[in-house]
């Protein structure tokens, strides 16, 4: 087994023949499935396809999936493309699953060990190829549905915190609380001491509670003052926003004058118009931070200090319908297409 991200390494004579022998029965005639976007124009576009997997290369290994993570942004990023040269165009970004083989110039790999992987282009698949950098063993008290589920959301959380220069002891409003990236943020936001009020629809109250934030409806007029009286005596001194709608924005604008301290992941173009920040992983700020504590969230995860809760479940053939889900904004959790 191994502890973290892979390294380079030269591997051994016994690597050799796990992986030679693995070759000749397995990854060289290795069938997979995998969706592919046909388009740019949404969900219509969407194909499941076969396809013969290649075995890994030099710095690659082979995952049999057994989990990937459903986010809105495998969606939205199709719909960002127009060059057609990029079609058919892999989706999903985040997997858990089994390793199969490894490529030259990999650390000590134990074939079949049990490992998450995040950045990768392709998890709605039965198996892929992934950069050994992107690829990090699974705690063992981690279910593959938890672990599939743990680095986007996680990560996109810790970036938002970081982007609003929140500290402990201050308060900050949260829309979009009860969703799987709030819920996230609620959690390293109080093992950093830092207060959240969030605000949901009633139905995410309890989980807002558990935890550790303050529930405040988004239902309704007033949102910016109920936030505030919420947040009573300590005031709000920064606003994150994981939800997009106008309410949100209007109220964030409202409660905070310092617009470096108003961070949204869902609404770019009022962050360009309001001169607030926008959030998104390819930033290169961004997506170094992100790349950081990728290690620190999967040992918080592992000791249980950051609760992934799986909201639904869906059948890789059905993960058109789990896009749906989510795009929707209201899965309540996470959701993780299983193989």
């Amino acid at each position: 087994m191994f502890d973290g991200s892979f390294a380079a390494r030269e591997i051994s004579s016994r690597d050799v023949d796990q992986v030679c022998d693995l070759d000749a029965t397995v990854v060289n005639r290795l069938r997979a499935q995998r969706w592919v976007a046909t388009g740019f124009d949404g969900l219509g576009d969407f194909a499941l396809v076969d396809e013969e997997l290649d075995k890994p290369g030099p710095g690659e290994v082979t995952i049999a999936v057994r989990a990937a993570g459903v986010n809105p942004a495998d969606l939205k990023h199709v719909r960002r493309e127009s060059d057609s040269t990029l079609l058919p165009l892999p989706i999903g970004y985040e997997v858990s699953g089994t390793v199969e083989a490894v490529g030259p110039q990999v650390d000590s790999v134990d074939i079949g060990g049990d490992v998450l992987a995040f950045r990768v282009r392709g998890g709605y698949a039965t198996a892929l190829n992934v950069s050994a950098d992107k690829v990090f063993a699974k705690p063992a008290s981690l279910t593959f549905d938890e672990a599939a589920g743990l680095l986007l959301a996680g990560c996109t959380a810790a970036d938002m915190l970081r982007a609003a220069s929140l500290d402990r002891d201050e308060t900050a409003a949260l829309h979009g609380a009860s969703g799987a990236v709030g819920v996230a943020v609620l959690q390293l936001a109080r093992l950093r001491g830092i207060r959240v009020v969030g605000t949901s629809s009633p139905a995410g109250f309890d989980r807002i509670r558990e935890f550790g934030g303050v529930p405040v409806s988004y239902d309704g007029p007033g949102l910016a003052d109920h936030i505030r009286e919420a947040a009573e005596p300590f005031g709000i001194q920064a606003a994150l926003d994981a939800s997009g709608t106008d309410d949100a924005i209007d109220a964030s604008l409202e409660l905070v004058d310092d617009r470096s301290r108003i961070v949204t992941i869902a609404a770019p173009r009022r962050a360009a118009a309001d001169g607030f920040i926008a959030l998104g992983g390819a930033q290169p700020e961004s997506q170094l931070f992100r790349d950081s504590v990728r290690s620190n969230l999967i040992r918080l995860a592992g000791q249980g200090d950051l609760v992934v809760p799986v909201a639904r479940t869906f059948a890789l053939e059905d993960a058109v319908e789990a896009l749906r889900l989510v795009a929707g904004g209201h899965a309540g959790g996470k959701v993780v297409l299983t193989t």
